[in-house]
C-alpha cells in the first residue's frame, strides 16, 4: 500500500547530496529517538527493496534500519535556537518513560511502499505502542511537520523527480514481503552528522524497558539529570 501523498502526485521528490548548512548552522549532530530493526531479517529485506529500485535511489545511503519515534534535535548546552535539543528536554523523556513504563511488545515488518522523498517497509504495531511512546516523547507537545505520522523503515532516498506511475510499477513487483516479526525490548537514542544526508546512525544511548534506565554507549551530550525507576 502506498501512503496518499505518493498515490496523489504525479513525480517523487528529488532528494540532493549537499551541506544543507542554512539547517544545521554549523551544528555538527543531530539526534533522534527510535526503535533499532537492524536485524540480519530486516537488514536484507532493505537491500532486497533497495535492488528492486536500483537507478532510482541516492547513493550511499548508510542508515541502519530503524523505525523514528521522535525528532530530538541539536545537542546543546545552552539551548537557544528552536530545533536545539538541551539536558532539560532530555530529562523530561527519560522521566515520561519512566513514569508510563513501557514493557516489550511485538511488532511486525511488512512490504515495500513510498513516500513522495523516500521508499519504506511497512510496519504493523498492532498494540499502538508506537503511538504510545511517541507522545511520551513528545510531552504532549508532538508536532507533524509532514503530515500524520505512518511507522516505517526508510529504504532510502530518491534521486531525482521520477513520474510515480513507474515507481509504483516497480514497488508493486516486489515480492519479498512475507511477515518479519519483532520484539522490542528498548529505544535507543541515535545522533548522525548533519551535513551528511543518508548518513549512518550512532548508537548514543539506550532505555531499557525492563530495568527502567538508560544505557550510555558513549558519554551524554550534556549533562542530564536521570532518575532511576523506583
Amino acid at each position: 500500500m502506498n501512503a496518499p501523498a505518493f498515490s496523489g502526485a504525479s513525480q517523487t521528490i528529488r532528494n540532493v547530496r549537499r551541506d544543507f548548512s542554512e539547517w544545521h548552522l554549523g551544528r555538527p549532530r543531530y539526534l533522534l529517538w527510535a526503535l533499532d530493526v537492524d536485524t540480519p531479517p530486516v537488514r536484507q529485506r532493505v537491500l532486497s527493496a533497495q535492488r528492486q529500485l536500483s537507478g532510482l535511489l541516492l547513493d550511499d545511503y548508510a542508515r541502519q534500519p530503524h523505525i523514528t519515534l521522535s525528532l530530538c534535535g541539536f545537542p546543546s548546552t545552552n539551548p537557544c535556537h528552536a530545533d536545539d535539543f538541551g539536558a532539560e528536554a532530555l530529562h523530561r523523556q527519560i522521566a515520561g518513560l519512566q513514569r508510563i513504563r513501557p514493557r516489550p511488545f511485538g511488532i511486525r515488518i511488512g512490504s515495500l511502499s513510498s513516500f513522495t522523498s523516500a521508499p519504506y517497509l511497512e510496519v504493523d504495531d498492532a498494540g499502538t505502542h508506537i503511538a504510545s511512546l511517541r507522545t511520551c516523547l513528545a510531552g504532549g507537545e508532538l508536532k507533524h511537520p509532514d503530515g500524520s505520522y505512518t511507522p516505517h523503515v526508510t529504504v532510502g532516498l530518491y534521486a531525482d523527480a521520477w513520474p510515480t506511475a513507474q515507481v509504483h510499477e516497480r514497488l508493486s513487483r516486489f515480492a519479498d514481503n512475507a511477515p518479519l516479526d519483532l520484539r522490542i525490548e528498548r529505544i535507543s537514542l541515535f545522533g548522525y552528522q548533519s551535513a551528511d544526508i543518508g548518513g549512518a546512525l550512532t548508537r548514543i544511548a539506550d532505555y531499557d524497558f525492563e530495568r527502567g534506565v538508560m544505557q550510555w554507549h558513549e558519554a551524554p551530550p550534556f549533562q542530564a539529570r536521570t532518575a532511576k525507576r523506583a
